[in-house]
């Protein structure tokens, strides 16, 4: 009975971080609430990995045209220099700037950050920080495509996305806002907060493998770490595709809503 609670917390946990990591409502601050709620204070650092692996793969499946146009036009206008790659050599070129203050500031700070900040109360506020900010943009409709961005947007985006680095503050949440801030269209606002979460994951990743190797002897483990995995994968996927929709409809309030209502029930009963 025992084991198969485990299984059925670490499965609870993978769709909670599934369902969160896309939309704007804080994936990190979502797991330490569940964490808290089901009695798995740390889930440790193979889970962390594993779950984030998870979503990373969903997302790059469903932008996965995207990656490769960038990718192709960046090195056809390396190797020809013709003006019709430009546009998508230049968004990639700010993708890679955008992600400079996260990789700066999660190096220096992401041990102390977590350590000051992962308590529910202050999941509680940044929450609600969260909803000021999806609320103050809800009506924005701006105009900006991918070939209007500019050095100023995307390293404005990156501080955006190094500030989500506190437990509750929503990474894509962050990023849309600061985005769309800037003027971007909705579908600019939304490809390039993905981008930019693109390598900002996979970096995180790599820098933690060898934590993982550490701690890979954990026993008994395999099947729930699998469980999480998948549900993480097929959750995150389907709420991914959700948010597109929404954004294309132009709903964020409601997701400041959402976080209003939360963060005000976290500081009251938790």
């Amino acid at each position: 009975m025992e084991e198969t609670w485990l299984w059925l917390k670490y499965l609870i946990l993978g769709i909670v971080q599934g369902v969160t990591e896309p939309i704007p409502v804080s994936s990190s601050g979502h797991v330490i609430i569940a964490q808290r709620l089901l009695g798995t204070e740390q889930t440790g650092l193979t889970f962390e990995i594993l779950t984030n692996t998870a979503s990373l793969l969903a997302i790059m499946f469903i932008f996965r045209h995207d990656i490769w146009r960038l990718i192709s036009n960046t090195w056809n206008y390396l190797r020809t220099r013709r003006a019709e790659y430009k546009s998508d050599f230049m968004f990639a070129v700010y993708v890679v700037v955008g992600t400079i203050p996260t990789v700066i500031i999660g190096l220096l700070l992401k041990d102390w950050i977590e350590a000051v900040f992962s308590s529910i109360k202050t999941v509680g506020i940044a929450l609600f920080v969260t909803g000021i900010a999806l609320w103050l943009i809800r009506n924005l409709r701006g105009r900006k495509q991918d070939g209007d961005l500019t050095m100023k947007d995307a390293l404005f985006v990156g501080f955006a996305q190094a500030v989500a680095l506190i437990p509750g503050i929503s990474r894509s949440g962050a990023t849309i806002v600061a985005a769309m801030g800037t003027g971007m269209k909705q579908d600019t606002a939304l490809r390039y907060s993905f981008m930019l979460y693109i390598p900002a994951s996979l970096g995180a990743i790599v820098l933690s493998l060898s934590d993982v190797m550490e701690a890979s002897g954990e026993t008994g483990m395999g099947l729930p770490y699998t469980l999480a995995f998948i549900a993480t994968l097929i959750t995150t996927y389907f709420s991914m595709k959700w948010l597109m929709g929404i954004m294309a409809k132009g709903n964020l309030k409601y997701f400041a809503y959402y976080c209003f209502v939360a963060g005000i029930v976290l500081l009251i009963v938790l």
